[in-house]
């Protein structure tokens, strides 16, 4: 070593910089890249993509190559630069050649590369593959040997390599995904996606007509007055009962009897009779996923909402599912303006009858929709009496001032949600 000049050592002392470098910063890379992206690459086909997986498949083997490569090569250096001092300077030198080294190789061989590793892991995991592949085959018996006691040591403490898990996203965990997801995602898509994860939250119950605004046909009626509720029904089907809304026997299709409609004298109640769809039930508190699935299953689209004890909740349908996903997409607008009428003093005047979920999608809102599933229940709740007009109540962030109130139920109310810094000077 005496004869090698100093300029061949600092050379040489350079290019194990580099490749400590190479080492610390495919460390990063590999362990900062995205899973789910390296694995649809891969499946693209990608080879480096490929190479990657395959290497990522045994952490605790990559691992392993890379300390060892690594720690070679900074003992190796140290030796060098310890070298190098006693020549240049003498004992002086063989204190100063660590501090250097360490200066050094901090900046230049770990924390530089891995600054850029961890911010651009493709940009270094890939073509480091290449290399680390081969040198995985060479290096084999090394590396399998220093698994072999590391893994033991760390299944005396319980740790076993079958505890790193599937690497499956938890559903909160892809809402995460998908609202991190910025501009690669429009904003109305990834809504609609946090809206398909949300429909195992939500039950048809929360979106069902209820059974008092239900339209429906009592065969018990005189057939004008039934004609006259087809001719104005803004629905395509409608139950259909006799006597009592409980006692449904059917459904009715409107394209089934528009060939009646153009003769009074054809419509009878028979003739109603003999063109009703069976009725389908749906059990109160279904989510929505399942419900979903059940009316592909079932080739429905309509269904009616039942308790525990057979009687009628309130109906259903697949474009009330839809709706959740999507978003409105009904062009009769005279409903949705008559329930939620906004005023000039910041309050909205909402039938009390309309869906709590509803209001909060219309008003952004965020009204409690895990107890009543209308306004008229919220404030029945909280109230536990039938209130007067003119009662005023806070629930929340929210001011509450009842304006028109039935025998049972509170029919309208004007609803204001208070600013951030009155309720936190309150």
């Amino acid at each position: 070593m005496d004869d090698i000049p100093v300029s061949v050592l600092l050379g040489t002392l350079f290019f194990l910089v580099i490749f400590s470098a190479f080492f610390s910063s495919s460390e990063t890379a590999m362990i900062a890249l995205n899973r789910y992206r390296l694995r649809h690459l891969a499946k693209e086909g990608k080879r480096s993509a490929i190479i990657s997986e395959k290497l990522l498949a045994r952490p605790d083997r990559l691992i392993g190559l890379i300390l060892l490569g690594n720690n070679l090569v900074n003992f190796m250096a140290a030796s060098i630069a310890t070298l190098v001092g006693i020549r240049l300077l003498g004992d002086l030198g063989v204190a100063l050649a660590p501090i250097v080294l360490v200066m050094v190789f901090l900046i230049f061989a770990e924390v530089m590369p891995k600054t850029i590793a961890a911010l651009k892991p493709e940009l270094i995991a890939f073509p480091a593959s290449y290399i680390l592949a081969p040198m995985m085959k060479l290096a084999y018996p090394a590396v399998w040997l220093i698994n072999w006691v590391s893994n033991g040591l760390l299944g005396l403490i319980g740790i076993s390599l079958d505890d790193q898990g599937d690497g499956h996203l938890s559903r909160e965990e892809l809402r995460t995904v998908v609202l991190e997801a910025g501009h690669l995602i429009p904003q109305r898509h990834r809504r609609m996606l946090i809206n398909i994860l949300e429909l195992e939250n939500v039950t048809v119950d929360d979106i069902m007509v209820p059974r008092n605004e239900v339209a429906a046909i009592d065969l018990d009626d005189p057939i004008n007055e039934i004609i006259e509720q087809l001719s104005h029904c803004q629905h395509t089907r409608l139950p259909v009962y006799q006597s009592n809304i409980d006692n449904i026997v059917g459904v009715i299709h409107l394209r089934r009897i528009a060939r009646l409609m153009t003769d009074k004298n054809e419509l009878t109640h028979e003739a109603i009779k003999e063109i009703l769809i069976d009725s389908y039930f749906v059990p109160k508190g279904t989510p929505l996923h399942t419900q979903m699935m059940n009316f592909q299953r079932n080739k429905r689209r309509f269904g009616i909402v039942v308790d525990e004890y057979g009687v009628i909740q309130g109906l259903v349908t697949l474009e009330d599912i839809l709706e959740e996903i999507v978003g409105e997409f009904t062009t009769d607008m005279q409903t949705h303006n008559l329930d939620i009428q906004s005023q000039e003093d910041k309050f909205y005047l909402i039938d009390c009858s309309v869906h709590l979920r509803e209001i909060n999608r219309q008003l952004r809102w965020s009204l409690p929709t895990d107890g009543p599933k209308t306004l008229n229940g919220l404030l029945l709740e909280h109230l536990e009496f039938i209130p007067e007009s003119g009662t005023t109540l806070k629930i929340d962030n929210y001011l509450v001032e009842i304006t028109q109130v039935s025998e049972n139920a509170v029919k309208m109310a004007r609803l204001k949600m208070l600013d951030e810094t009155l309720e936190s000077n309150e």
